[in-house]
């Protein structure tokens, strides 16, 4: 069964840690090692049942949403202060939805605040009514995010110099798992969407149906709204990681983006996309990969009406340069 919890913004002090600590005892007779583990997965569950604090509005979760297609997740939707039943609102679909509101809720303690944001452009009269829908990432994010078909136009040897990459760390980025983003954008457009109009007051058309992200995230966005060009009519992509993997050297992934959006880019008369990017950290692979991905734009008849790319030098790739330049994309994407 599916459960919903209502939270309203409360500051939270509370905070779950994870570690394992190991203990020596000894008395008279003998020494005693005694191990004290604080399990990973106590924590994690403790993490999940604390919903974030949000400066205005409403959280409200979809916990454990189920499917027949990625794994279960929770949802955290956000619904604006003074939000109704008797008012239509737009939604925006974004990723890594448990780095979007709370940061003291977060691995790194950053997040996005995107209900201050909002927040701010809705008091300002500037966007449309909005509702927020944060889809949390699973164990599978890398798979779940990377789009699928562009991948399958590689060569069964190029598939293997993705799946075998690494990261700067020297662990797997793939971890034996299959790329599965297909399923993964069936899981929004079929099971949750559909949820998610029937259970709050919500416009329901492509026109008002929005999806957004950054790195990984911005390239699942970008292909939402490619493959299901009738369902989302804007994208968000924040710092896309347009290399798939963590380097430029030898990677084909980035000519096989290219040529997928070549041939799938939707209708620029009734579509909006945002791309922006920084130079530092790990954006600094960007730049030289968006500017081919903005001819294509281009080329396909994208103009300033329906398209920006934002260069922002010296900003990295963090919730903390997200979040600063957040009010762009959903100005440009929400408009009055």
């Amino acid at each position: 069964m599916l459960r919903m919890t209502f939270y309203v913004s409360l500051n939270f002090v509370e905070k779950s840690f994870e570690y394992i600590q190991v203990i020596k005892l000894s008395d008279n007779r003998h020494m005693k090692s005694v191990v004290v583990i604080f399990c990973f997965v106590l924590c994690a569950y403790r993490s999940a049942a604390q919903l974030p604090a949000v400066s205005s509005g409403t959280i409200s979760r979809l916990e454990n949403f189920p499917s027949k297609f990625v794994d279960a997740r929770n949802v955290d939707v956000w619904l604006p202060a003074g939000y109704n039943q008797g008012s239509k609102y737009a939604v925006i679909y974004m990723h890594d939805g448990q780095m979007l509101y709370d940061s003291t809720t977060t691995w790194n303690k950053t997040s996005w605040d995107v209900d201050d944001v909002l927040t701010q452009l809705l008091n300002e009269r500037k966007i449309i009514d909005v509702i927020v829908v944060g889809v949390w990432n699973s164990t599978a994010r890398h798979t779940e995010y990377f789009p699928q078909k562009p991948f399958e136009s590689l060569s069964d040897e190029q598939k293997e110099t993705i799946y075998t990459a690494s990261r700067e760390n020297g662990y797997s980025v793939f971890n034996g798992q299959s790329i599965q983003s297909d399923n993964y954008l069936k899981f929004l457009v079929q099971e949750l969407k559909p949820v998610i109009d029937a259970t709050y007051s919500t416009h329901t058309d492509q026109k008002n149906t929005f999806v957004a992200g950054s790195s990984m995230g911005g390239l699942i966005s970008m292909y939402a709204i490619c493959e299901y060009p009738e369902v989302f009519g804007g994208a968000a992509c924040l710092s896309t990681h347009w290399p798939g993997i963590f380097t430029i050297e030898g990677n084909p992934i980035p000519e096989a983006f290219t040529t997928y959006l070549q041939n799938k880019l939707p209708d620029p008369k009734n579509h909006k996309i945002y791309f922006d990017y920084g130079d530092q950290t790990l954006d600094a692979l960007y730049p030289t990969i968006q500017v081919k991905v903005d001819a294509v734009m281009r080329d396909r008849g994208y103009t300033k009406k329906n398209w920006i790319t934002k260069y922002y030098p010296g900003e990295d790739h963090s919730e903390r340069a997200w979040r600063k330049r957040l009010d762009v994309p959903m100005l440009f994407l929400l408009k009055k």
